[in-house]
């Protein structure tokens, strides 16, 4: 049976940070009910193989391995919606037993009763949006909460049951100090999380954080300052039992992310809502931004006008893609994998471009396996753009 996953994308927030460029909108609580009986809709005909285009050919039977409840801000919005998520996607699809089911949440937004109700509805996974245990640097991000709200929400997460459960952090936020990071990391160790992703700030186009940055109201750490942290974070993770497994990505043994390692797989995925991405049967998809206008296309019958199509990939530019991909992950990429995906030798195929990363000492090898050294670590989109 044919696997995939699904993601699930919650556009509502209750603020929008400072640095947030993806497709959230703050203030928009009058289209909640209306967004996400059209989500469900999205998932019901897609299901039934109703959809046009790109996801037409999804009527074959599909089994879901993970499930991903993203945003925006998902546990901002009534919980019931939730529910009704994970009811639809049991209903139109086969869910296996030990499929990852996650779904974010950041503090502020959060009570024992959501909780109570995530749980029920078969979220296995809680990944919480900290990104410092600061608060003076979480007013700068623009977050809703402190850290001492967050405490609170992390304790009843951990009294209603969740067992798997992620941080999110950020480094090289201004005004952050090494100070900080050895605080995040000691705070860390206190809860015990089993999986922590830590973030490198990047500032984007258009966000708050990025204007006052060019108006001069905001300083950066040295890259030298953001890459101490970086490694001081590594290292000492790693010394608490985390497993460094993706650049951004460090987890107990067994709690790695299953939805983003299929991604970094290069795995196909259904995604649903606005913004939400595909990749099935090579092409790379995704559904408009534009909150009434999604909704609009539902009415008329048009919902096919809700889809962009990105790529539809030949073999030359998947494999390329694959070893992006790759890269991300600590362990790399291993040539017989590449092999039974492709039917060709990746030695071969890039072997300009691995000699030429080599003599730069960005990747090592070992037996079949290519991975990112520490020098690579630093300097991983200088990899990532040697296969665009």
């Amino acid at each position: 049976m044919r696997e995939m996953g699904i993601y699930v994308h919650i556009p509502f927030c209750q603020k929008k940070c400072a640095y947030c460029d993806f497709c959230s909108y703050e203030n928009q609580t009058d289209l909640i009910d209306g967004y996400m009986n059209y989500v469900l809709k999205e998932i019901q005909e897609t299901a039934e193989g109703t959809q046009m285009d790109c996801q037409a050919k999804l009527v074959e039977p599909l089994q879901i391995s993970s499930i991903y409840i993203g945003g925006g801000t998902p546990s901002f919005i009534p919980a019931h919606w939730i529910t009704q998520i994970m009811d639809a996607i049991r209903k139109g699809f086969s869910v296996k037993k030990d499929a990852e089911i996650s779904m974010e949440a950041n503090p502020g937004t959060l009570d024992k009763s959501k909780l109570e109700t995530y749980l029920a509805a078969g979220i296995n996974r809680l990944s919480i949006g900290v990104q410092s245990t600061n608060n003076h640097l979480l007013k700068k991000l623009g977050r809703i909460h402190t850290y001492e709200q967050f405490l609170e929400n992390y304790k009843l997460a951990r009294q209603v049951g969740f067992q798997n459960i992620n941080l999110d952090f950020m480094i090289g936020l201004p005004d952050q100090s090494l100070f900080d990071i050895k605080q995040m990391v000691q705070e860390i160790q206190h809860l015990q999380p089993e999986h922590v992703s830590v973030y490198s700030l990047i500032l984007e186009e258009n966000t708050k954080m990025m204007k006052e940055y060019q108006n001069g109201k905001i300083k950066l750490p040295s890259d030298e300052l953001e890459r101490e942290m970086y490694w001081y974070t590594k290292k000492h993770l790693e010394q608490l039992g985390y497993q460094h497994y993706e650049i951004s990505n460090f987890a107990k043994k067994g709690y790695w992310c299953q939805h983003n390692l299929d991604c970094w797989n290069q795995k196909e995925y259904m995604g649903f809502g606005v913004s939400a991405h595909s990749y099935t049967d090579l092409a790379r998809y995704s559904n408009i931004e534009d909150i009434p206008l999604y909704i609009q296309n539902f009415q008329k019958g048009e919902e096919v006008d809700n889809i962009v199509i990105h790529e539809v990939q030949k073999q030359d530019g998947q494999m390329k893609e694959y070893m992006m991909l790759g890269f991300r992950k600590l362990n790399g990429i291993d040539g017989e994998d590449f092999y039974q995906k492709f039917h060709q030798n990746m030695w071969e195929i890039f072997a300009d471009e691995l000699s030429e990363l080599w003599n730069e000492g960005l990747i090592t090898i070992k037996n079949d396996q290519v991975f990112l050294t520490n020098k690579g670590l630093d300097l991983a989109n200088l990899v990532f753009e040697a296969f665009c």
